[in-house]
């Protein structure tokens, strides 16, 4: 069971695994928040739908539309998805010590010659 786990919570698969569940399964749903977060945004503003604001002839209610869009999708994927990740993995997941380099071998060779002398 050990190995099982720690291979689910191994970096790079979970996060392969975060990145295909969120584009796959949550998208729908994420789609549909945003959807209802524009819609209140653009009430409030008098323009109910984003992607129709053209002032001056220049259409850029896509634009604004798009990057409103991509932060509330940027907030929620944050967190909804990377801090219980990073709770669970402080949580269940240890870090392992560095190994003692070469210079630090080197200095304990010496400080123990020394306690010698």
């Amino acid at each position: 069971m050990k190995g099982f786990k720690d291979f689910l919570m191994r970096g790079n698969l979970v996060e392969l695994a975060v990145a295909f569940v969120m584009a796959a399964a949550f998208g729908a749903v994420v789609t549909a928040f945003v959807q209802i977060i524009l819609d209140i945004i653009g009430k409030a503003g008098g323009t109910p739908n984003f992607s129709e604001y053209t002032p001056g002839g220049i259409h850029v209610g896509v634009f604004i539309t798009a990057l409103i869009a991509f932060i509330i999708l940027a907030a929620v994927v944050y967190f909804f998805v990377v801090k219980p990740y990073e709770a669970a993995r402080a949580r269940y997941v240890t870090e392992e010590e560095p190994a003692a380099t070469e210079i630090d071998l080197l200095v304990e060779i010496r400080d123990a010659l020394q306690a010698r002398r």
